[in-house]
């Protein structure tokens, strides 16, 4: 009598084990534990680089808001330098400062597809669907507290992709100093071209509203009735693009964004 083992003794696993190796059921075994590891690897690295990878987009969203207001230099500290600035909740509807988030914490882009936190839009030139109720905005002070700039994050469609981005305005809330995008997918050489320093610097000191209060800020290909002063050229080639921009710069300025706000800061009571 032989003393080797029998496969069908050991059940389910003899036979498994007994199977070629170039077996389907071997094969789909293999494949399927291939992936459930890889995919236990890559989970664990992604829950462990979280704090990282929030620690970046923070980082990333001051340095845009340092670069839009103007006051970035290559090698400094941005967290020290974004110290300069208060961010502060606003309530839309009111142009009011609210504190029922922290201003820290308080992410505007996602509440925009919270029901509770946002408004669907029957005007919506920006096309973006929903408008966040509150949006966090940021105060730039002065050496002596008093005000020396606002800056105001925008969005909108453009041609492939929405455009996130922030405005930079002075203390008076009509002369532009700047305008910056941190994050689209328009095309390469053509819509994204925001990024052309040439062309954002086209927007220091333009306005935003006429003497009558009207918003007259326009991106174009030929120069509005209104003036040079409201007047931003558009990017060469990339039409659908540049209005799109057109468009969600004059939504956020207008009585839909922080068109309240602006009237306050205008009347000096911010």
């Amino acid at each position: 009598m032989s003393d080797a083992p029998n496969p069908e003794s050991k059940g389910l696993i003899g036979r498994f084990l007994a199977m070629p190796a170039d077996s389907v059921p071997k094969t789909i075994f293999v494949a399927v534990t291939l992936c459930l590891f890889a995919s236990m690897i890559v989970s664990a690295a992604a829950v462990s680089l979280r704090p990282v990878q929030e620690a970046n987009k923070l980082r990333d969203k001051q340095l845009n808001v340092l670069q839009v207001a103007g006051v970035y230099e290559p090698g400094m500290n941005v967290a020290e330098a974004f110290a300069a600035f208060e961010p502060q909740v606003l309530d839309l509807a009111t142009g009011e400062f609210t504190d029922q988030f922290d201003p820290a914490t308080f992410d505007d882009v996602a509440a925009a597809s919270d029901p509770e936190l946002s408004v669907a839009l029957d005007n919506d030139p920006a096309s973006i669907g929903r408008k966040a109720k509150y949006r966090v905005i940021y105060l730039l002070k002065a050496d002596d507290g008093s005000l020396d700039k606002v800056i105001l994050p925008v969005q909108g469609y453009g041609l492939w992709s929405t455009l996130y981005g922030f405005i930079a305005l002075e203390k008076n809330g009509n002369d532009i100093f700047g305008l910056q995008f941190y994050q689209h997918g328009e095309t390469p050489g053509l819509g994204a071209e925001v990024d052309n320093p040439r062309w954002k610097a086209l927007w220091n000191g333009k306005k935003l509203r006429d003497e009558a209060g009207e918003v007259q800020i326009t991106v174009a290909k030929s120069q509005p009735a209104a003036g040079p002063d409201y007047y931003v050229d558009a990017l060469a080639g990339a039409t659908l693009t540049s209005v799109g921009v057109d468009n969600l710069v004059r939504f956020w300025v207008g009585e839909e964004g922080y068109g309240p706000f602006l009237a306050r800061l205008q009347a000096g009571e911010i």
